[in-house]
């Protein structure tokens, strides 16, 4: 009994492309050829496509499959390895399934890291605070981000960060030095309550210098002139003595 090319890909439950692919690259070895120069496939080609359909059903690659060579009928440590990868597979989904329910509960950001996405989220930050957020969770070391994520899930509301992120562009002298002032009051208030924010950069995996550098420019890429010289004025007024009657 002999099968046409398209009669032992029916057979297979693989198409004629399939076949002529698994000739063109070695896994199948060509028929001969009637008279008419049509191709007759046996019993020996149709167990062997059976095979190869087998083994990538499973998820093996053509050129796994042609590492098994044609004696192996049971590669075990093929399968075995095989195993290890799908089972290594299915926990990384799992975790992405575990990941994904938490942003659509906590309606998270998706550009952040999952234990960084709640806080974020809660903080209510403007577009340019979450971006630079962005930014930070690159650079910083694990305690740098933690005593960031704290600070954010424990964000005190204050009238200097709604007027820091609706400063002019055009803010006048007077008007800048006012927000500074207001918004140093605020943050001696997080650095007393967050320690850790005051040398956040310290185990940063690139280095302080690196981390400030690149949080310098993300800065200056997201805020005006207007809050970048109010932000410039901060280090010195937080090195002065509190007012006694902060804003």
């Amino acid at each position: 009994m002999a099968w046409s090319t398209r009669e032992i890909a029916e057979l297979a439950g693989t198409s004629l492309r399939a076949v002529r692919h698994y000739h063109e690259v070695g896994l199948l070895d060509e028929p001969e050829r009637r008279a008419n120069g049509y191709k007759q496939y046996g019993v020996a080609h149709l167990v062997r496509l059976l095979r190869i359909k087998r083994l990538t059903d499973l998820g093996f690659s053509l050129s796994q499959i042609a590492a098994m060579g044609d004696a192996d009928d049971h590669p075990e440590e093929a399968l075995r390895t095989l195993d290890a990868e799908l089972a290594a597979t299915i926990e990384r989904l799992q975790r992405v399934r575990v990941e994904l329910g938490l942003i659509l509960r906590q309606s998270a950001p998706t550009d952040l890291p999952p234990e960084f996405a709640p806080a974020a989220a809660k903080a209510e930050l403007s577009d340019a605070d979450r971006s630079f957020v962005v930014v930070l969770t690159r650079v910083l070391g694990p305690r740098g981000l933690q005593a960031y994520a704290d600070m954010l899930q424990n964000f005190p509301a204050h009238p200097a960060a709604s007027e820091f992120d609706d400063l002019p562009a055009d803010a006048d002298e007077q008007t800048r030095q006012d927000v500074a002032e207001r918004l140093a009051d605020y943050v001696r208030a997080l650095y007393a309550q967050h320690p850790g924010l005051r040398d956040i950069d310290a185990d940063a995996p690139g280095g302080s210098h690196f981390a400030s550098r690149t949080l310098s420019k993300a800065l200056q890429d997201l805020y005006s002139p207007a809050q970048i010289d109010v932000l410039r004025r901060l280090p010195p007024l937080l090195r002065e003595t509190p007012r006694a009657n902060p804003a």
